[in-house]
């Protein structure tokens, strides 16, 4: 089946970088967002009372409601084009971030649906945008685009670590929304490109089922933010109840995780030049099944450590390969499948990571639930054992 080819933009050099830096940017306060409920998890346990279950939930209700933002984000890309998408994401951010840590945990529930809400229009068409527009090298442009995303992770870990200590955890909160308004308002002239005429939209997303990779890439968008997810929310968790000295280091736990996956973003443009990307994609899910195990099976501090960053450093470039893959092999086409695609990827960080609290609520053991995530990254590479 042959895919539509994205044509030039009519934009000037000049206009699509700073296009490009803004894309970069909202990235930065998106990866806070995204991975927030990690470190901030255990302040939450314990402010609100959770039990493992209900903790879970937060994860549910974020990427649920990801979800929807997600399907609403396809409808707005294929009429409207990017730009209505974009800040509308960047303001339901805001809204949530504001009013996080601002009350009980229904008011928190709450927060938690807006930014997540968000997350599912900036997230899928930030990463499609870049795709389309960027004169380089996919692959290589999402990566950096996802770079951001993590150094916007690690930034949430630590500061909700020296947040927390000094007790200005609602002064972060309230920082990222303000920031997140002015993104909006510097944002707004930019020129996105226009909604893809009717007749270079291709195939519909049903009629797209038909092809077999399709189905490839719906379980791969599925299982890996899963897995990813699980991982870098869970791993403060499971760091507390590891011993009592251990415990201090809760909240600082997912910066390791997320220091290593941007570490690995930043040096992956240059080694994913020389190395096929089916290569990179089969070793990744490999290596990060191995530093996974090691966290299961480490019994101190250190060892945790030494799993998680084995893990982040080989999560690092296998979404933005597969993101890159998707706008490659399908053009104009993949806004609209890129729905289906990102909405699968809002599933299963709400299905996974829910499904881990669940499990270790049942057997009282944490490292049961977090097999998912091994079992996700094995499953990932039995995929890739083959081409397609």
């Amino acid at each position: 089946m042959a895919s539509p080819q994205i044509e030039p933009l009519p934009t000037s050099s000049n206009s699509n970088k700073r296009l490009i830096l803004a894309a970069q940017i909202s990235f930065l306060p998106t990866g806070v967002l995204t991975t927030v409920l990690g470190p901030m998890l255990p302040i939450l346990i314990l402010r609100w009372a959770l039990s493992d279950t209900q903790a879970g939930n937060l994860f549910l209700v974020q990427f649920l409601s990801a979800l929807v933002g997600v399907q609403l984000s396809g409808v707005l890309l294929v009429r409207f084009g990017y730009r209505l998408a974009f800040l509308s994401g960047l303001l339901l951010m805001a809204a949530g971030a504001a009013t996080l840590y601002a009350g009980s945990v229904w008011l928190g529930m709450a927060s938690v649906a807006a930014y997540g809400l968000g997350l599912g229009f900036i997230v899928p068409t930030d990463n499609l945008l870049i795709a389309e527009i960027s004169s380089t090298s996919r692959t290589s442009a999402v990566t950096v685009l996802n770079f951001f995303w993590g150094m916007g992770a690690v930034f949430c870990s630590l500061m909700v670590a020296w947040a927390a200590a000094h007790r200005m955890l609602p002064v972060f909160f309230g920082s990222v929304s303000v920031f997140l308004v002015l993104l909006t308002v510097v944002a707004w002239r930019l020129p996105f490109p226009a909604a893809a005429a009717r007749s270079d939209r291709g195939p519909s997303w049903r009629e797209q089922t038909k092809n077999p990779t399709v189905w490839l890439f719906a379980a791969v968008f599925f299982f890996y933010p899963g897995a990813e997810t699980a991982v870098g929310g869970w791993i403060g968790s499971y760091v507390a109840r590891l011993s009592p000295q251990a415990a201090h280091w809760a909240s600082l736990m997912p910066a390791f995780f997320w220091a290593a996956l941007t570490a690995g973003r930043a040096t992956g443009t240059f080694f994913l030049s020389y190395i096929p990307e089916r290569r990179v994609l089969r070793a990744g899910y490999a290596i990060a099944a191995a530093g996974i195990i090691l966290m299961l099976l480490a019994s101190t501090l250190p060892e945790v450590v030494l799993g998680a960053l084995i893990t982040g450093l080989s999560f690092a470039t296998l979404y933005p390969i597969n993101v890159a893959r998707l706008s490659q092999r399908f053009g104009v086409a993949a806004r609209s499948l890129g729905a289906v695609m990102f909405s699968l990827a809002a599933v299963g960080p709400a299905v996974i990571p829910w499904m881990v609290g669940a499990i270790s609520q049942a057997t009282g053991s944490l490292r049961a639930g977090l097999l998912l995530p091994l079992g996700a990254s094995l499953f990932l590479f039995v995929i890739y054992l083959r081409e397609w």
